[in-house]
């Protein structure tokens, strides 16, 4: 997939320099399911993501640097699931908008998706302000229903999430 400033596309295992670049940063995971990534972790998770279709590389057009990915991956009943991180030095300059809805356009126009969704924590504001800018509504605030991490006695770190969808007939009405 093209857009005007960006390429998506699969992920490669030669991809992982980029891919630790953001990883690694602090800024970046913390409000992932995972830690930073050293530079073996970031060798073997290219690896897998190259071997995983739900994962996109969006990597700028006139360089080929990677700069972040999309996550979109099938739920049952034609609904699909998004996610993305993006590099730290490469956010508020609209990529991530730009990424998403051409993959939300792709997943809704070539595999007849009926619905997107999308999960945030109601502290990562720019997440859920970019769901929002993409037309996603926001369903539902569950309290403290996962954690990632536990405290020093082992007790979990509870967290909430914002709920977020949109369904495929407020896509094509939104774009008339």
């Amino acid at each position: 997939m093209e857009t005007k400033r960006l390429l998506i596309r699969k992920f490669a295992p030669d991809d992982w320099r980029d891919l630790h670049e953001y990883l690694s940063q602090e800024s970046v995971v913390k409000y992932e399911p995972y830690e930073v990534f050293t530079e073996e972790a970031s060798k073997r998770e290219a690896v897998r993501r190259s071997e995983d279709n739900d994962f996109y590389a969006v990597c700028l057009k006139d360089r080929g640097k990677l700069i972040g990915n999309i996550y979109l991956s099938k739920q049952e009943f034609d609904t699909w699931e998004l996610g993305y991180v993006f590099n730290a030095d490469y956010q508020g300059y609209g990529y991530a908008t730009e990424a998403a809805r051409a993959v939300i356009d792709n997943a809704i126009e070539n595999h007849s998706a009926r619905r997107i969704i999308a999960m945030c924590n109601p502290l990562n504001e720019p997440s859920w302000r970019l769901l929002e800018r993409l037309g996603m509504r926001r369903e539902g605030h569950l309290l403290q229903n996962l954690y990632f991490k536990k405290d020093n006695a082992g007790y979990p770190i509870w967290q909430d999430t914002y709920a977020y969808g949109l369904l495929a007939s407020e896509w094509f009405d939104r774009s008339l």
